[in-house]
């Protein structure tokens, strides 16, 4: 059995998932903001929401920024 993290390909899996990362965060950053747009009852769940993808925004950033580094 192949290691997938041995060296050739252990910086192409990085990669693979730091990719595979920044668009889950980007995802999820989409959904709260969606979903805290169509909040009008609740004040701070809106606000919580709205945090989380601040949250969100941040990692991808991070991500990106680690990204920027392997390549």
């Amino acid at each position: 059995m192949k290691n997938p993290f041995h060296q050739d390909s252990k910086k192409e899996t990085i990669e693979d998932v730091l990719e595979n990362s920044v668009q889950m965060e980007e995802d999820l950053m989409r959904t709260y903001l969606i979903t805290a747009e169509r909040i009008h009852d609740d004040p701070e769940l809106k606000d919580r929401l709205e945090n989380f993808a601040e949250g969100n925004a941040k990692r991808t950033k991070q991500l990106i920024d680690e990204l920027q580094k392997e390549k």
